[in-house]
């Protein structure tokens, strides 16, 4: 007891019979790093219930199928209107992550429903759901709806937060995407760059969310045809999430398929293979087989292959 263990491995062992082997590492007492990210993922997933701490924590780790079940139970046992919103809202982040654009949007709009009736119109919660939609229509390609609820989001977070609060680093990575997307490389930077400062900053040296920033400053570096600095920001970004995240997690998915498409701009076919197959090993164990990550990584594959 009142240890903490690295998981490594967890295989079912019978199809019939939900019984798994998980393959556990202890790890030391002064393992400072580690003791870091777990206070800060402790703090992360305080939800207001076990219940929904666990369903966070599942979003975490990509067991989307799991989470799904247990916040549709949730949504089922409770009355209470700001538990319904929350729970809403979280069904729509899992959506988002599966790529179901439209169910997204649904439960996000249900759960600003709600919230818009009982919270003050400056509360970040009212911001987190504005940065969410602005996702899903970033997803659609529409990127003036996008802009503009990430925007009515960072109104909020400026006049409720600290200027170095994770959530403008959330904000700033969503609208430097948008401006990546549309072509304007320097503007995305200059967002990319305000995230990477504050996490850099706020968080845990081995936290996925600073991954996440390293991997925004790779792929407009990539775009910029800046390849030995995207191939430096790729490589952060993949170390950190292959110490903090599940063997199978969909973020470590993308740093593959990322360095992999890299390597093919630089001309190393080899290299390219080997990272785009061990993403699409992910994506097939993580996402349906119709799902468009899993039909682009494969494409990219039969497309190096015939080179």
């Amino acid at each position: 007891m009142n240890t903490i263990f690295r998981i490594g491995n967890i295989r079912k062992l019978d199809n019939n019979c939900p019984l798994y082997e998980v393959k556990l590492k202890l790890t030391s007492d002064d393992d400072q790093k580690l003791r870091q990210l777990t206070d800060r993922i402790h703090k992360e997933v305080a939800g207001s219930t076990g219940w929904d701490q666990l369903g966070q924590v599942l979003l975490k780790i990509g067991q989307f199928d799991k989470a799904e079940e247990l916040y549709t139970a949730l949504l089922e046992q409770t009355l209470d209107d700001s538990e319904k919103a929350h729970i809403y809202h979280m069904l729509g982040i899992l959506k988002t992550y599966l790529g179901q654009c439209r169910e997204a949007a649904s439960f996000y709009e249900k759960s600003l429903e709600i919230y818009r009736k009982t919270l003050v119109e400056d509360d970040p919660s009212l911001a987190t759901s504005y940065n969410n939609i602005g996702l899903v229509y970033h997803n659609t390609d529409d990127h003036s709806k996008a802009l503009q609820f990430y925007e009515k989001a960072h109104k909020i977070y400026e006049e409720s937060l600290r200027s170095d609060d994770p959530e403008f680093a959330n904000c700033y990575n969503n609208i430097g995407g948008v401006y990546k997307d549309m072509g304007n490389y320097s503007k995305a930077l200059e967002f990319y760059e305000k995230a990477l400062k504050i996490d850099e900053k706020t968080l845990p040296s081995n936290h996925p969310d600073l991954a996440i920033s390293y991997s925004n400053s790779g792929s407009v570096y990539n775009k910029m045809g800046n390849y030995s600095k995207a191939l430096q920001f790729y490589e952060k970004a993949l170390k950190i999430r292959e110490k903090a995240l599940p063997p199978n997690h969909l973020d470590l998915a993308e740093s593959y398929n990322n360095i992999g498409l890299l390597y093919k701009n630089m001309g190393d076919h080899a290299k390219t293979l080997s990272f785009l197959e061990k993403a699409l090993v992910i994506l097939q164990k993580s996402l349906p087989s119709t799902h468009s990550h899993i039909q682009n990584v494969k494409a990219a594959i039969d497309n190096v292959k015939k080179m």
